[in-house]
């Protein structure tokens, strides 16, 4: 069996892909074309035998990225998420808006399959906590519904 030739490690797209890991709030990433691919993983701090948890950075968050945990929508699934049915259409919700139960916010593509995510009850919109397109994590926070 022949061997494969040695890779030089492209640093930049290690960087790219760790300051991509932060801005997402992802654990793990994977990207790759061809025969090859890379995986960046965040730090981890182990806290019992079967629990990991991301370590978070010291600095006092800002006052954007403080959440409302109690009201928050999650990601019920890995995928991307899109905030429109089409690219150029609007997006289903925005800050300020009242949306009913039941209601479309998003979509989160998982295996070529859109799911849309509902309202759990009505309410306002706050804050929306995702980009159209950006790759989300189970339970993740998508936006904020008071």
């Amino acid at each position: 069996m022949a061997d494969k030739p040695e890779r030089e490690i492209d640093e930049d797209l290690v960087h790219q892909l760790a300051r991509l890991l932060e801005k997402t709030g992802l654990t793990e990433i994977e990207y790759g074309r061809d025969d090859w691919h890379i995986r960046v993983r965040g730090g981890f701090t182990q806290v019992s035998s079967t629990a990991e948890v991301t370590q978070l950075p010291s600095a006092p968050p800002s006052p954007e990225a403080v959440v409302d945990v109690v009201n928050a929508v999650t990601s019920p699934m890995v995928g991307i998420v899109f905030t429109s049915s089409e690219p150029e259409a609007p997006p289903f919700v925005k800050v300020g808006d009242q949306v009913t139960e039941g209601q479309t916010l998003l979509l989160i593509e998982a295996m070529k399959v859109f799911n849309p995510i509902t309202a759990p009850r009505a309410g306002k919109i706050t804050q929306v906590l995702i980009t159209n397109g950006a790759p989300v994590e189970f339970g993740e926070p998508l936006l904020v519904l008071e």
